[in-house]
């Protein structure tokens, strides 16, 4: 489980004195817990750990932005840091084209030919895809796909 390796990684990242890292996993570790105890769970299963991390990934993308913004530069390269270690505890990212063959796909089974049926076909992409892409890549290559008839 994801849950166990980044405990271990925490443990090793302590014992190595790598305080960056440690950080990072300590700060995952306690979000991880907030979230389990809030469902009533004793741990989060792969998805929902995707899922905490993903959320923190946005958080550090929209504070690089900011401390770029006001040329807080040193800040900046702090969170690209911790966003590059966040980075490495996702599953690695699917192509475009491995995108567009499941959309082709998700279109077979659902019998999509319209943007009115964009909703049902998001629904069945995020279940097959779950954290192995961007939503806003999916949903954009989704709506072209249903506004240009094959």
């Amino acid at each position: 489980m994801m849950e166990e390796k980044i405990l271990n990684d925490y443990k090793e990242a302590m014992k190595a004195r790598d305080t960056l890292k440690s950080s990072v996993l300590s700060f995952l570790r306690a979000d991880m817990i907030n979230q389990a105890t809030a469902k009533k769970k004793s741990a989060l299963d792969d998805a929902e750990t995707i899922a905490v991390i993903k959320k923190q990934i946005k958080q550090r993308q929209d504070s690089i932005e900011q401390f770029t913004k006001g040329n807080r530069l040193e800040m900046a390269d702090k969170e690209k840091k911790e966003y590059e270690i966040l980075k490495t505890y996702l599953p690695p990212e699917l192509s475009e084209k491995q995108i567009k063959d499941l959309i082709e796909e998700a279109i077979a089974s659902t019998g999509a030919s319209t943007m009115k049926d964009m909703g049902r076909l998001m629904k069945e992409l995020t279940a097959k895809i779950a954290g192995q892409a961007d939503g806003k890549l999916v949903s954009e290559l989704v709506r072209q796909r249903l506004s240009t008839p094959s």
